[in-house]
C-alpha cells in the first residue's frame, strides 16, 4: 500500500498544503511557473510551506523505515548511472517518462505525454529508450528503475500489457513496439537495476506525483 503524501504548492493557482495529489493538480496543471513538491509527512510539509521553494527545489527528503541492519545488507546506490522513471494520471490515463542522471539529476530525455497507456509501459518504455541512447553513444553504466515489472518486460522483450490499443493511444504503441523491436535486434552490456525505494527514497527521476498503475 502506497504511503500517505502532501503536497505543498508555493506557486499555483492555489497555494499550500493538500493533502492528495488530485487537489494539488488542479493547482499546479497547465500553470507556467507553478513550483510544488511532495513530502512524506504533514509537519515537514507545513515547515517548507513556510521556507523558500528553493530551499526544496531538487532535494529528497526522505528517512528509510528499515533496520541499520537492513539498510547494511542493501547498501548504497550506484551513482555511476542513469535513472528512469514514468508517471501516470490514471490507468489508462495521461503518460510521460523520462531519465536522468542519477548523481545530478540532470535531465537526458523525456518523451509524453502519451494519452490511453500506463504507468508500466512508461517505465518499459523509459528503460529501452535509456539502453538505446546509451549504446548509442558506447556508455556501459547501469541503468536503475523502481518497476520489477519493466525489469521483468525488458527481459522477455516484450511489452505484456493489457491497455487496449485505441485510436488515441496509437502513437504510444508505436513507441512499444520500436522498442521491442530493438531488444530482439539488439544486445546492450548495461545492467538494469532495482532501485531500492524503501532505502534510499523515491527514484531521482521521479516526476513527484507517481500513482500505482
Amino acid at each position: 500500500m502506497a504511503k500517505k503524501k502532501y503536497y505543498v504548492v508555493w506557486e499555483g493557482r492555489k497555494t499550500g498544503v493538500f493533502k492528495s495529489w488530485e487537489a494539488c493538480k488542479e493547482s499546479v496543471h497547465g500553470y507556467k511557473g507553478a513550483k510544488y513538491k511532495s513530502f512524506r509527512s504533514m509537519k515537514l510539509a507545513k515547515k517548507a510551506y513556510s521556507e523558500d521553494y528553493n530551499d526544496y527545489k531538487g532535494k529528497t527528503f526522505f528517512k528509510s523505515e528499515l533496520t541499520p541492519e537492513q539498510l547494511s545488507a542493501i547498501g548504497n546506490p550506484d551513482l555511476d548511472t542513469i535513472s528512469v522513471d514514468a508517471a501516470c494520471s490514471g490507468n489508462p490515463g495521461v503518460m510521460e517518462y523520462k531519465g536522468v542522471d542519477t548523481k545530478t539529476k540532470k535531465l537526458i530525455f523525456k518523451q509524453g505525454p502519451f494519452e490511453d497507456a500506463s504507468n508500466n509501459i512508461g517505465e518499459f518504455l523509459a528503460i529501452v529508450h535509456a539502453l538505446a541512447l546509451m549504446k548509442k553513444h558506447g556508455d556501459d553504466r547501469p541503468v536503475y528503475t523502481d518497476s520489477r515489472i519493466a525489469m521483468g518486460w525488458v527481459s522477455y522483450e516484450a511489452a505484456r500489457s493489457n491497455i487496449e490499443r485505441t485510436a488515441k493511444n496509437k502513437k504510444v504503441f508505436e513507441f512499444v513496439e520500436r522498442a521491442e523491436n530493438w531488444l530482439k535486434e539488439n544486445k546492450y552490456n548495461n545492467p538494469i537495476l532495482k532501485w531500492e525505494t524503501r532505502a534510499w527514497g523515491e527514484i531521482p527521476a521521479d516526476f513527484g506525483r507517481k500513482k500505482s498503475a
